[in-house]
């Protein structure tokens, strides 16, 4: 239970396809950040500081403001030993915890097996967006995933059925490869008739749900919506899951990155502001995350697969502050001779959330033990 008697719910907000920690959280007293980035950089006059060293890029102003309240806690260097550039195998290490071999066990749905160890409620996971993320699959576990509450999701109803069967197919073409098409058949089989079940239940909470707040046009500000109608709206989901693609910005960074940081910090403060409107945000944690970051130097329009990335942890019963090390600009100390290198694992942060807030056993969860932050009040 959180301090206030409610259970505590976690919102797991994935940035897909590697988000740029360096123009995020800039080190803007280095000169290695305008040595290295001769195109892809914030000029100085625009940063807003954190620090002498550390400035927050002029797009996450919103979640500077959130910062400068106490409830931002910023992770930084996360990642894991011989970082995986791949895109695929990248987000699959995140999901699964397991960097060596490939396997179907995703970590958000064994915390779910922990809070609801008989399966019986589908909506104690729900995921927002088309299919289902490899963390949340496990044969067992019952998840919902909701494409668009207003319509009431992608797996449902017989209207729907074309896409509910390109969505499965999907699924089916990405894991059978790897594991074999009887543990994915097997796995879909029971996940399939939950997903239905729990989308229907899900039709009542939009006519719940009233709100000043104005979230922005973009996909991100609809999926977190979605979230604090369901969360508001008292199913007693425990974990939410959603994304935002768009982070593998190879070319044309400038324009698409600073839009993505807009829309991003401006739905989580519209969200937590949304849910403290309805005095519900005291119970809320938001992990934010992504698969690796980019490299130390721009490739003349972009940045290419890196590591050493970053990622947030926000809430009203978060410590707000800087968490672990910067990674070095030394090069000396660079990962691959031009990476970024991590300095805490991801899997240590995952223990974090899952122990701290979530009063879960990480251990079995994440494989093994790992240093943690202490980021809660």
């Amino acid at each position: 239970m959180a301090s206030n008697g409610k259970s505590p719910v976690l919102v797991v907000l994935q940035l897909s396809g590697g988000n740029d920690f360096m123009n995020t959280i800039i080190p803007y007293n280095n000169s290695v950040y305008y040595d290295m980035r001769k195109l892809v950089r914030i000029e100085q006059e625009e940063m807003l500081p954190i620090n002498d060293e550390l400035a927050f890029n002029p797009n996450f102003a919103p979640i500077k403001d959130m910062y400068d309240e106490g409830s931002v806690a910023i992770v930084q260097g996360i990642g894991y030993p011989n970082s995986n550039r791949s895109h695929f195998r990248g987000m699959d290490i995140w999901h699964t915890c397991e960097p060596d071999e490939v396997v179907m066990e995703g970590w958000v749905a064994k915390a779910l097996r922990e809070i609801d160890p008989n399966g019986e409620d589908e909506l104690t996971g729900i995921n927002f967006g088309v299919g289902l993320p490899r963390a949340m699959a496990l044969p067992g576990v019952p998840v919902t995933s909701v494409n668009d509450l207003d319509t009431y999701g992608l797996m449902t109803g017989i209207a729907e059925g074309d896409q509910r069967s390109q969505a499965l197919q999907t699924f089916k073409d990405m894991y059978a490869q790897a594991i074999g098409t009887g543990p994915v058949m097997d796995y879909l089989s029971r996940t399939g008739i939950d997903v239905l079940r729990g989308a229907d239940r899900l039709k009542e909470a939009p006519a719940m749900y009233k709100s000043t707040i104005e979230y922005g046009e973009n996909g991100i500000s609809k999926s977190l919506r979605d979230i604090a109608r369901i969360h508001t709206s008292g199913l007693g989901t425990r974990i939410f899951y959603t994304s935002q693609g768009g982070y593998d910005t190879h070319a044309n960074q400038m324009p698409a990155h600073p839009k993505l940081l807009q829309d991003l910090s401006g739905a989580i403060r519209d969200f937590f502001d949304d849910l403290k409107e309805h005095d519900a945000a005291d119970n809320v944690v938001m992990l934010v995350f992504t698969e690796f970051g980019r490299r130390v130097g721009d490739n003349g329009s972009g940045t290419d697969h890196g590591s050493g990335g970053g990622a947030f942890i926000i809430g009203e019963p978060v410590n707000g502050g800087l968490y672990s090390e910067y990674p070095s600009l030394s090069s000396d100390k660079w990962a691959k001779g031009e990476d970024l290198e991590h300095t805490i694992d991801f899997r240590g942060i995952y223990s974090t959330v899952l122990e701290q807030w979530m009063a879960i056993d990480p251990v079995p969860i994440v494989n093994g033990t790992y240093e943690q932050i202490q980021p809660f009040k």
